[in-house]
């Protein structure tokens, strides 16, 4: 359900281990790496038999993993050339042994600094060989011609990055200054964080994650605190029994709606509908009831009041409802009146019952930074970029620069549970941060954060905790989001067919 996604500094402690207490020879781990990049070389591109490979080797162990694959790919009959950045004397370690193993089958190595890089000859299949993931800073200017030239050699060739595209920052997926853009990444044993990030797909290619041997027991000695969502996670749905009633599955409680913002509500109480909740009920000022209803049979209604406006003295009609409830989702469409601070703290303060806290109680509570930080467990908090930046004390910009730092920063402060929306949707709670893999633009409509609340909240009514209920809300949501590209390529999907979508897509869906 969930992939370890290192850190580069997570994923040079699991190589240590690896050698140093487990004893596993560096030299059996590259050439692991250089066989699997092979093969993931030769399942997308095809036989090289007769190709120009030509292999770039940095100075380091990715280096060495391009002088592993020249070798490699020399015996399947390519025609290789390997360029490398350091003069061959000063190659060290592994690099050197995989250096000098190429020399004694002849392969062309030629130091770069000899060769006029505007001359190098067309080839038809790169391996970027030249930084690997512990790359840091910016490119100084010697790699960043390297790069450049890669990606004008890559125009017209087969681009394959060892473990991380060159220039490309393993912690943030962002390029310093420029990265090479590759057609495939052949990355090791398992994803590293900056390659996932929705940053990072315009140079990554296809990401292949190639095994080379680390043991499991290393991995869960030292855990990482980074995931990727996998559609394995779709088996936590709960599954529907033969003698299941609606009183089983869960009854979620939507509050919110306010003029003008009746559909808020609505399309929170259907997405929860349609990931299964076997009764939603709607609360809202009695006076918009029927608008939020919007004559769907299936919507029950909790009218507070005759009015069309929200006040602290709702909260006391509902209080005596709350009981009837598994969970609240709190805020679609509330409004952002004088009001609204008032009676999302009212329903905090009833912490008994999980809670889903969105769009207007985020506004609510942003006024409030205490109980923010007194948040407990079984609250789930919603927020796009701007509402992301209210909590925070800044903007939607600043948030967006640095998402997993605003993360960090919140669950340094609550223990709630988060979820940050947008591409790549971030789902965390303190010692724990989750990617989920989609960035999709027919999500990008008004009200489709209103169902991915319903949707949450109705897991939560069917007692799942938290974070489970987070991470498979984000990603169902995620997978209807894709569904639309079918029928809609170019957007113009509303959010009410994201939420018809729910219960269509296949459990065996794989990301």
């Amino acid at each position: 359900m969930l992939l370890p996604l290192p850190t580069p500094s997570e994923m040079a402690l699991w190589d240590r281990e690896a050698i140093h207490s487990f004893g596993i020879p560096g030299i059996t781990l590259m050439e692991s790496a250089g066989r699997e990049a092979v093969n993931a070389l030769l399942e997308e591109y095809g036989d090289v038999c007769g190709s120009v490979v030509h292999c770039f080797a940095g100075p380091g162990n990715n280096g060495g993993d391009a002088f592993a694959m020249a070798r490699h790919l020399a015996d399947l009959g390519a025609d290789v050339t390997v360029f490398h950045t350091r003069p061959k004397k000063q190659y060290r370690g592994e690099a050197r042994t995989n250096l000098l193993w190429a020399q004694k089958l002849d392969i062309p190595l030629i130091h770069l600094a000899s060769v006029n890089l505007d001359g190098l000859p067309q080839p038809d299949v790169i391996v970027d060989g030249l930084l690997g993931t512990g790359f840091s800073g910016s490119l100084r200017k010697d790699m960043l011609a390297l790069v450049r030239c890669v990606n004008r050699l890559g125009e017209r060739a087969f681009v394959l990055a060892v473990d991380i595209p060159s220039g490309l920052n393993g912690l943030t997926g962002r390029p310093q200054p420029k990265a090479v853009i590759a057609d495939i990444t052949a990355t090791f044993q398992t994803p590293k964080l900056g390659l996932v990030l929705p940053e990072a797909h315009e140079f990554t290619g296809e990401v292949h994650v190639c095994p080379i041997g680390i043991p499991l027991k290393i991995q869960e000695e030292n855990p990482v605190k980074h995931h990727l969502i996998t559609g394995d996670i779709l088996r936590s749905i709960p599954a529907p029994a033969p003698s299941m009633h609606k009183g089983k599955a869960g009854h979620l409680l939507i509050l919110g709606g306010s003029e003008g913002l009746t559909g808020a509500p609505h399309l929170a109480a259907m997405g929860a509908l349609r990931a299964g909740a076997g009764l939603v009920t709607a609360a809202c000022p009695g006076g918009l009831a029927d608008s939020v209803k919007s004559g769907s049979p299936d919507i029950m209604t909790l009218p507070l009041g005759t009015g069309t406006q929200w006040s602290p003295s709702m909260m006391e009609e509902l209080m005596p409802h709350l009981s009837r409830f598994d969970a609240v989702v709190v805020g679609p469409g509330m409004g952002r009146s004088s009001n609204t601070p008032v009676l999302v703290l009212s329903v905090v303060a009833e912490q008994a019952i999980p809670m889903v806290l969105d769009a207007d109680a985020l506004y609510g509570l942003a006024r409030f930074p205490k109980v923010v930080d007194e948040l407990r467990e079984h609250a789930v908090l919603t927020p796009h970029p701007g509402e992301m930046g209210m909590l925070l004390g800044t903007d939607a910009a600043a948030i967006q620069a640095d998402r997993l730092g605003a993360v960090d920063r919140f669950t340094e402060r609550s223990s709630a549970t988060l979820v940050l929306k947008g591409a790549g949707t971030l789902v965390a709670r303190p010692g724990m941060t989750c990617l989920s893999p989609f960035a999709e633009p027919n999500l990008a409509v008004g009200g489709s954060g209103d169902v991915l609340s319903g949707v949450i909240g109705s897991l939560l009514a069917r007692g799942m905790a938290p974070m489970e209920a987070a991470c498979l809300g984000v990603f169902w949501h995620g997978l209807a989001g894709r569904s639309m590209k079918e029928d809609y390529p170019y957007r113009g999907n509303l959010a009410s067919e994201i939420a018809a979508a729910l219960p269509h897509i296949p459990l065996t869906n794989k990301e």
